[in-house]
């Protein structure tokens, strides 16, 4: 059974997805493509969720979404900026 990942009060998954996306200029529709082309069964609905924090994510998504967009897990997992 493959492992979902939570977020949690100081690092939000889904939104550091969403702007390491969006500083990439790379559209939802795409990185989902993508995932699908990698054999990852992936709706735009359900990477809508998981940018938006209401759906978990799975340890293979969380990898195909770090090679689509080229960054790394140091990224992708980074902690909320204090200020």
């Amino acid at each position: 059974m493959e492992q979902k990942i939570k977020s949690d009060t100081e690092i939000n998954i889904g939104k550091n997805i969403h702007d390491l996306r969006k500083a990439k200029q790379i559209r939802q529709k795409d990185v989902v493509r993508e995932m699908q082309l990698r054999g990852l069964p992936i709706t735009r609905e359900a990477y809508v969720k998981i940018e938006g924090g209401r759906q978990h994510i799975y340890a293979s998504q969380l990898e195909a979404i770090k090679d689509v967009l080229g960054v790394s897990y140091d990224e992708l997992l980074a902690r909320k900026k204090m200020g």
